[in-house]
């Protein structure tokens, strides 16, 4: 198996996406997307910590970079997408917004690793 420190960086993305999702479908009572999205985070988890565990420690630094611009285009994400709620939407509440707002910062991540794949050995 390949393992790079961009394709850890996403699952790790993926299991924050998926973390921030659980309110949205708690409160609207999805109980079975939430049974999905367990059972999801469970592969996912097993998935990023062996991963991780097989990178070497130049490519666990380069993890931490890549985490650390994750957390910023969550972050902008979320802003983004609240600003696209103000201005072009009705207010769905704050599960949604996090929830999109987070799916947007995990695809300009992806989007970022794909355009630049010198950062991302």
């Amino acid at each position: 198996m390949n393992v790079s420190p961009a394709r850890c960086s996403l699952l790790i993305g993926l299991l924050v996406l998926m973390l921030v999702s659980v309110p949205r479908y708690y409160l609207g009572g999805h109980d079975t997307h939430l049974a999905m999205l367990l059972l999801g985070g469970v592969g996912a988890a097993t998935l990023a910590i062996y991963q991780w565990w097989q990178l070497s420690a130049d490519h666990r630094h380069l993890l931490g970079v890549l985490v650390r611009r994750l957390a910023a285009l969550l972050a902008a994400g979320i802003v983004l997408m609240g600003l696209w709620q103000a201005l072009f939407a009705t207010w769905t509440g704050w599960p949604v917004l996090v929830s999109h707002g987070a799916t947007l910062g995990l695809l300009l991540h992806a989007m970022g690793l794909w355009w630049k794949p010198s950062a991302a050995p």
